[in-house]
């Protein structure tokens, strides 16, 4: 199992611009309108940090394998080397390259249309990382943290995406 994990603020950020851009789901006129609902447990899918708490428990088994959207951002190359090591498929060099290339976020936005047809879109925005920062009032920041330091703050996939998060950003 490949669990990809992502730092919850730019989860939130992320889900906003998803919710405002499929009709399906219910979507808000204002960011702060979307944060409280964030942060109150009200989304389609529930709760980011009980997902990171209940995976938490399954953490340390030899059959998953934890990476966060953050160290795949800053060097993909290394990442599908880890990922494919992991699920035991080798690569020649031409493979990886081929892998690292279409797997950009650049490279899946391009083809969303073919992919996904009009959820591309939505699917595909931005692709950053902090983006979180261009949303969060310092007051949302303050309760995102204490939120995260409840839930997974002292857990192994807490610790990691704080190191991801806060101590590489």
């Amino acid at each position: 199992i490949l669990l990809l994990i992502r730092n919850p603020k730019d989860v939130a950020t992320s889900f906003y611009h998803f919710c405002n851009g499929l009709p399906s789901l219910p979507s808000y006129e204002t960011w702060d309108d979307f944060f409280v609902a964030f942060m109150t447990k009200r989304m389609a899918w529930g709760c980011y940090f009980e997902y990171l708490s209940k995976w938490n428990k399954y953490a340390d088994e030899e059959n998953i394998m934890t990476i966060t959207y953050e160290e795949l951002k800053e060097d993909r190359a290394l990442g599908v080397k880890n990922i494919a090591a992991f699920l035991g498929i080798s690569l020649s060099e031409e493979q990886l390259q081929l892998v690292v290339e279409r797997s950009s976020f650049q490279s899946m936005k391009k083809n969303s249309q073919k992919t996904h047809g009009e959820f591309g879109n939505v699917l595909f925005r931005k692709g950053g990382v902090n983006d979180w920062r261009n949303f969060f009032s310092e007051d949302q920041n303050e309760k995102m943290d204490k939120a995260f330091e409840e839930h997974v703050g002292g857990t192994k996939l807490g610790t990691k995406l704080k190191y991801e998060v806060y101590c590489k950003a």
